[in-house]
């Protein structure tokens, strides 16, 4: 059951100024980002329904699903699309203490540095760069923000809540959600996960057409979209 609204409010943003909620564009530039992957079947549909609209998205993925599954991973690698961190072990980081939630971001983020400097896709080297991370379920303590800042990591939360994960809501809601709240800039949420992979399937084709449709660009996140 929906808990918060699919658009998160300006208010919301304003209270957490050092958090990234959407990119300031005046341009049809929209920031489609996927959570908890890389997961088989599910993420490689994806990726194949994201090549047909020649769109760019931003993976925040957990690190033991990309040690169980390197090959999807680097295939992300391989169509240009940006990396960013979700945790080891998807952690709860309000039930989490601050000491091993930093230490379970930090062993992602080795695994995804092997992933990228052993890798044979051209140029993946220059992902090391760009250090996104996305808190599991959006929450965790200010203290354990403020640390993986100081690793040198953007924290980037949303703009647009699909709702693609709750079990409550319907495909046609979940398409609803996305085209409602959305405008250039837009940072929306949606999860390549087994969960969410029902109402996955049906909202994305419909986002990327209606939006292509009226001319708009899919970007990854990246140091010029973020400035």
């Amino acid at each position: 059951m929906k808990i918060i609204p699919a658009k998160t409010p300006g208010f919301v943003k304003t209270l957490f100024p050092n958090f990234v909620w959407n990119v300031n564009t005046s341009d049809k530039e929209l920031f489609l980002t996927f959570d908890d992957g890389p997961t088989p079947e599910i993420t490689e549909w994806v990726l194949q329904t994201l090549r047909q609209y020649n769109a760019k998205a931003t993976f925040f993925c957990i690190g033991k699903n990309i040690e169980s599954n390197p090959e999807i991973f680097q295939n992300i690698l391989k169509d240009s699309h940006s990396i960013g961190n979700h945790t080891y072990d998807h952690l709860k980081g309000w039930k989490t203490k601050t000491k091993v939630y930093v230490g379970n971001t930090e062993l992602a983020d080795s695994v995804i540095a092997f992933q990228v400097q052993n890798s044979i896709v051209p140029n993946a080297h220059n992902l090391e760069v760009l250090k996104l991370f996305r808190p599991p379920y959006g929450k965790f303590k200010t203290k354990q923000s403020k640390k993986i800042q100081k690793l040198g990591y953007r924290i980037i939360l949303w703009d647009v809540l699909s709702y693609d994960w709750d079990k409550t809501v319907s495909e046609e809601t979940c398409f609803k959600n996305v085209i409602s709240a959305t405008k250039e800039g837009s940072i929306i949420v949606f999860h390549d996960s087994v969960k969410a992979s029902r109402n996955l399937k049906y909202s994305l084709p419909k986002v990327l057409d209606y939006y292509n449709e009226k001319g708009y660009v899919f970007k990854a996140l990246s140091k010029r979209t973020l400035g």
